[in-house]
């Protein structure tokens, strides 16, 4: 039978920002707002939502006397986002008979 999925994970900002940090593993806020189209202020809302869940880190510090803002996936968010990607394919690997 279907598990469900993480309710977490699942919204389309949340599984995009995961996304680029399973491939990037660090990302700068400003970058993750241009690769994902999102306003500031709803990606700063999600970020802190998977900084909730300890999937990601942020760190806050400053580069050239302007403040910088990192995202870094944990090892909890790598193993998260690994399972929601194998219940996904549960989904679509289904045959028939079952």
């Amino acid at each position: 039978m279907y598990k469900e999925l993480n309710p977490i994970i699942h919204p389309q900002l949340r599984l995009s920002i995961l996304s680029l940090l399973m491939v990037f593993k660090e990302e700068e806020f400003t970058n993750i707002k241009l690769k994902t189209n999102a306003t500031a202020g709803n990606l700063s809302i999600q970020l802190k939502k998977l900084k909730k869940a300890d999937y990601i880190e942020i760190v806050k510090k400053f580069k050239d006397n302007y403040p910088l803002t990192l995202c870094r996936i944990t090892p909890k968010g790598i193993q998260a986002f690994e399972e929601y990607a194998n219940r996904l394919k549960s989904f679509i690997d289904v045959s028939p008979n079952q």
